[in-house]
């Protein structure tokens, strides 16, 4: 175990270095308007290491002074960086708070501020939907948080949570875009969505919505999701609709990605080949409940051990967890429990499974566990503990049970976040 899991560490460390704004985000940012500021309105975990790097780049490379830049970032609790020129917010995810709606009032007055001879930069990154929240007409932000709750619980993937959340918002689905028209809009983003679809990072707000009110109350059905009254009337509600690909707000707004998902997985296979693993990739944008996607992996992983090959299988994207039980954890944990459980103490396969911004469920907090370890003895050094690892799992308590072993992930904010990372490594 003292030699894998610094290998391990670093293969993950790997995943996070790919995406860090400092190296992504900075061949992507625009000269500044002739006559204009440059309005920045971030959103999400990155929003505030995006912010600082652009703030940098414009104040050191352009001279921009306050008259000429301008901004405001909401992102994470803990997650703030120390910009001078652009207001940092620290707001609640994934259940939003006062200061994310406080933060997003302040976002959407700015917004409509713009003329055309600003440019307005949105930089957007994965945790913005919680982040920039702004409750459609007859929403509080309690029904807000309880929608996100249901949601979260019901096993959904994002996507479909997006495709809620955009019904019941003033800001996503593209209605950022419509506040700052006519402004010239620029959207850098960093993806932590399957497919990198940018109608799902962050909920779209600078993009088209091609989904419809009906896709949304199909997804309620699907997955069992009652919500409060208020919201139900809003997505009963025919005329609410998000603005559509004709709006002549999006004649004059682009997006580009800057970093996605297999940027990770790619950067961490390299590391992997480069110490002599074989690699397997199976692709950057793995969806599925966490358990299950565990136990095909374990079986991947057990006949190659079988075979007696030196390899590293690699995955991204975003797994998902039915809650069931009480406990506390993620779907990075609670992967790694039931692989440590399938692998059934292999000598000769370790694992990681984490977060690429640092933390993976939780209760909201900036030094909640970003993921875990799984090595050789984890399934022997639970039992000498009496741990049992088939009751933590039943009970969705991954968290307590790698915090029992002392295996958990523990980084910290990263600053990015382009989803998950997963990898197993046998030989």
């Amino acid at each position: 175990m003292t030699e894998t899991k610094p290998f391990l560490d670093a293969l993950y460390q790997a995943a996070v270095t790919s995406a860090l704004p400092s190296h992504c985000l900075i061949p992507h940012l625009p000269a500044p308007p002739t006559h204009g500021r440059i309005i920045i309105l971030a959103g999400g975990k990155a929003a505030g290491s995006m912010s600082l790097a652009a703030e940098h780049y414009y104040r050191g490379v352009y001279k921009l002074g306050p008259d000429q830049l301008t901004g405001i970032a909401v992102t994470r609790q803990g997650y703030g960086e120390p910009t001078e020129l652009i207001r940092m917010i620290e707001a609640g995810h994934p259940v939003p708070d006062q200061a994310g709606l406080d933060g997003t009032q302040s976002v959407m007055e700015l917004a409509r501020q713009a003329t055309r001879d600003d440019l307005v930069l949105v930089l957007l990154s994965g945790g913005g939907s919680a982040n920039w929240i702004a409750p459609a007409s007859g929403l509080t932000l309690a029904d807000k948080q309880a929608v996100t709750r249901a949601m979260l619980r019901s096993g959904a993937p994002i996507d479909a949570i997006n495709t809620v959340r955009k019904r019941l918002s003033a800001i996503k689905g593209g209605r950022l875009a419509v506040l700052a028209s006519p402004a010239p809009m620029l959207t850098l983003a960093i993806s932590d969505v399957p497919g990198d679809d940018p109608t799902h990072i962050a909920s779209g707000p600078t993009v088209p919505d091609p989904t419809s009110r009906g896709d949304a109350l199909d997804i309620l059905q699907r997955y069992h999701v009652t919500l409060p009254e208020a919201a139900q009337r809003l997505l009963d509600d025919p005329a609410n609709e998000t603005p559509r690909a004709d709006h002549p707000a999006f004649a004059n707004a682009r997006f580009t990605l800057v970093a996605r998902p297999s940027d990770g997985v790619e950067a961490a296979s390299r590391l992997a080949q480069a110490a002599g693993y074989e690699v397997l990739s199976l692709g950057a944008d793995l969806e599925g409940e966490a358990r299950e996607v565990a136990r095909d992996h374990a079986a991947l992983a057990l006949e190659a051990a079988r075979a007696g090959r030196k390899l590293a299988i690699l995955s991204g994207g975003e797994l998902t967890v039915t809650m069931t039980g009480t406990g506390r954890g993620g779907p990075g944990q609670e992967y790694a429990l039931a692989l440590m459980i399938a692998l059934g103490g292999h000598p000769a396969i370790a694992a990681v499974a984490g977060d690429t911004d640092g933390t993976d469920g939780g209760g909201g907090n900036p030094d909640d566990p970003a993921g875990a370890f799984v090595f050789p003895d984890s399934l022997a050094r639970a039992k000498a503990m009496g741990l049992d690892p088939e009751a933590f799992l039943a009970d969705n308590d991954s968290t307590g049970f790698f915090e029992g072993l002392g295996d958990l992930l523990t980084p910290g904010p990263t600053g990015t976040n382009i989803n998950d990372i997963r990898v197993i490594l046998i030989g």
